[in-house]
């Protein structure tokens, strides 16, 4: 059976699409409390916006290309599926948005726009501006000298401004200072009231426009329209060896900054003349580029939407819980070495890693310290305890990821901040990125040195570990550690070669790794044995392994998958993937761990780890992937995965026609996963407690003094 390749794969940009898609529902379910659907309008904003940045401009830069040759351009029909999904997306955006506003009219909270001020809040306004506002403005005057495209910042909003003079145009740009200001400014009540008036930065400036060009300029009629331009956010990094790395980095951060557009977002009001002069200053010839919208855009600021009104408009706090295995050891060494410990994040606290890192920056038994790092918060105190490490002799090794997309200046900054402070730090190999999530730390103990790994699927990042959720192994187990050391070295002799016994390592052995595990399941399935695989991440859209679970399928292999993103798989064909079950969950947390279980004529096999099932992660990347082991550790990701292909609530199933139902409910409970594993792990946590405060009963009775198992003797 070999159907033609489009009938076999989902275009990664339109199952991408699909998910963002599935981010707005969040936005239009009257069951989410309301601020947080607003919010949902900054994430999907904030998605858009990265999509025209990587995909969209990935494939415009495919369709130039096939333009040269005579071969057909299967990606310009792709383009325009594209656009029209986005413009079907943005009209759903538009009209949940304006529902939204009245929602919140309903709750006392006002969004008012310039021509809604009464007289108070017309004179505050002024004056907010005059004391706040216009110091971080300066706008840009279009001349015949000058050029629109090098002077204005990508996925900043503008405000377009057109002064007219007769029958002459004067254009100018001003950008909305989001960066300094925050975009919603609550404005003051006039008398005691309930009511509460926000108002877009954007909406202030269009009040006080005048105050800015009135001083410099003669018009009699101005007019004020908003736009976005987003860029292709790839760049060329070109070899030059007399440049190093991070030389070579910065320059291709500045061709960044001066990268064509792929997208404008323009007012759908905007007059013909002013989209015309955009067009005509960015070089927008393709209408693929054009999305027409509303008022505002920059949507993405909308993720921090302020509540001003009653709690129950957003989400209640779920408590992130403590290790009970880690509060039970004098320190975290004591507790790893005892048994693994697995956390969940963000159900679990991250300060278990935090605190581990901590210690060993001066435990006087910890010798080195060797970590990777792709994305960190911008106050992270697991950099400050490298430095602190380097205080206090410890050798310290950062391997930092230059190519950390949309971090890059960040990981830039703290490649010279650590540097300074004496931390080795590299690259990694140049021409493949550095993706897992490792740190090894040498201890040492008696004669000898021990080794302490953490191996996971999320950033150390303690913003992100907030609401990403993520798998953390920690583990003193020296089979495992002793890879991880291996991997640290590769990473300094790329071309030594190295056995992985126990860890899935991209590139060297991941690919052929997993085709192996599901090639069992195949056999097992064609003796009539139980076969099953359940996977759980990202994003799957690796034409090799689509077609081997599809082969899986065929032989009988019982297939389910979780997968939050991209997937370009189809399930539930007759004859291709009868067999395979997808279903996507999007709730308040992002779900990002991964995890991949193979049936193993009843063995089980659990790994997870920080791969996707993509080329890029399978071929281009460094990424690890760690086996569980320990039998208790196994049961809670088993029982965790049972838990969400149970949700009822948040769980959509995916199909060929990428429609996104939710998986019916039924007569069942309600089961809301991300709810329902915090509860989960809430009892396993008391569980752990308990059976912790019995060992440590049991061993004090063990070696109690004989004295106290005998009475008390009367003096003579």
């Amino acid at each position: 059976m070999s159907p033609a390749k489009n009938a076999l794969f989902i275009p990664k940009e339109l199952s991408w699409l699909s998910f963002n898609e599935r981010v707005l529902q969040e936005a239009y379910d009257k069951h989410v409390p309301l601020i947080e659907r607003v919010r949902f309008l900054g994430i999907f904003s904030s998605n858009m916006d990265e999509f025209f940045k990587v995909r969209v401009a990935s494939v415009r830069r495919a369709t130039l290309l096939s333009s040269l040759s005579d071969t057909p351009c299967t990606s310009r029909e792709l383009l325009e599926q594209i656009q029209q999904k986005v413009i079907d997306l943005q009209e759903r955006f538009d009209a949940i948005y304006l529902e939204l506003m009245k929602e919140l009219v309903r709750c006392n909270i006002f969004l008012v726009n310039e021509l809604q001020l009464n007289d108070f809040h017309r004179h505050w306004l002024h004056k907010y501006f005059n004391d706040n506002l216009m110091r971080h403005i300066a706008p840009f005057v279009l001349t015949k000298h000058s050029e629109l495209i090098k002077n204005i910042n990508d996925d900043a909003t503008y405000l377009c401004v057109c002064l007219h003079q007769g029958d002459d145009k004067q254009y100018a740009f001003v950008e909305v200072p989001t960066a300094n200001i925050p975009r919603f400014i609550e404005l003051p009540s006039q008398h005691k009231t309930k009511v509460k008036y926000l108002i877009l930065l954007d909406n202030i400036i269009r009040h006080c426009i005048d105050q800015l060009f009135k001083p410099f300029f003669e018009y009699t009629e101005l007019e004020v329209f908003s736009m976005k331009m987003t860029r292709d956010a790839e760049f060329d990094i070109s070899v030059e060896l007399d440049k190093t790395q991070l030389e070579q980095m910065s320059n291709g951060l500045k061709k960044r900054l001066r990268a064509q557009p792929v997208r404008l977002v323009f007012d759908r009001e905007m007059p013909e003349h002013m989209l015309n002069t955009l067009k005509k200053q960015l070089n927008i010839s393709s209408t693929e580029c054009l999305i027409p919208g509303g008022r505002y855009h920059s949507f993405k600021d909308f993720i921090n939407f302020p509540n001003l009104g009653r709690k129950k408009l957003q989400n209640d706090k779920i408590p992130a819980l403590s290790s009970a295995k880690f509060n039970a050891g004098a320190n975290s060494f004591e507790a790893i070495s005892e048994h693994d410990i697995l956390l969940n994040y963000p159900y679990h606290k991250f300060s278990h890693f935090t605190e581990l890192v901590r210690q060993a920056a001066y435990d006087p038994a910890v010798t080195a310290i060797k970590i990777n790092l792709y994305r960190v918060a911008k106050n992270s105190h697991i950099m400050q305890s490298l430095i602190d490490a380097v205080k206090n002799g410890k050798r310290v090794t950062a391997v930092i990821e230059l190519l950390a997309r949309f971090d890059e200046q960040s990981n830039i900054d703290w490649t010279v901040r650590l540097t300074e402070a004496g931390v080795k730090v590299h690259h990694g190999i140049p021409s493949l990125k550095v993706h897992s999530k490792l740190c090894l730390i040498s201890r040492k103990e008696g004669n000898e040195t021990v080794l302490y790994a953490h191996i996971g699927s999320g950033n150390f990042n303690e913003g992100t570990a907030r609401f990403y959720t993520d798998f953390s192994l920690f583990t003193a187990d020296q089979k495992i550690t002793q890879e991880v050391k291996q991997v640290f070295d590769l990473l300094k002799r790329p071309y030594h070669k190295d056995n992985f016994e126990h860890l899935i390592v991209s590139p060297f052995n991941s690919r052929q790794r997993w085709l192996t595990l599901i090639d069992d399941e195949i056999s097992a399935a064609r003796q009539n044995k139980p076969a099953a695989i359940t996977l759980k991440i990202n994003n799957l859209v690796d034409d090799n392994m689509v077609n081997k679970l599809y082969e899986a399928s065929q032989a009988g292999v019982k297939i389910k998958l979780l997968i939050r993103g991209m997937c370009s798989l189809l399930p539930q064909v007759k004859g291709m993937s009868d067999n395979i079950e997808v279903l996507s969950i999007v709730d308040r947390f992002l779900e990002h761990s991964r995890v991949m279980q193979f049936y193993a004529n009843g063995a089980e096999k659990l790994y997870i780890g920080s791969s996707d099932w993509m080329t890029r992660n399978l071929d281009e990347r460094i990424e690890v992937c760690t086996p569980i082991y320990d039998i208790e550790l196994k049961q809670m990701i088993t029982d965790i995965l049972h838990i969400q292909f149970n949700d009822n609530t948040k769980a959509r199933i995916i199909e060929p026609l990428q429609q996104n139902h939710y998986k019916p409910r039924g007569n069942k409970r309600k089961v809301r996963s991300q709810i329902a594993i915090h509860h989960y792990l809430t009892q396993y946590e008391i569980k752990q407690a308990q059976r912790i405060s019995q060992k440590v009963a049991d061993n004090l009775a063990d070696v109690a003094p004989e004295w106290l198992e005998q009475p008390l003797q009367k003096k003579a």
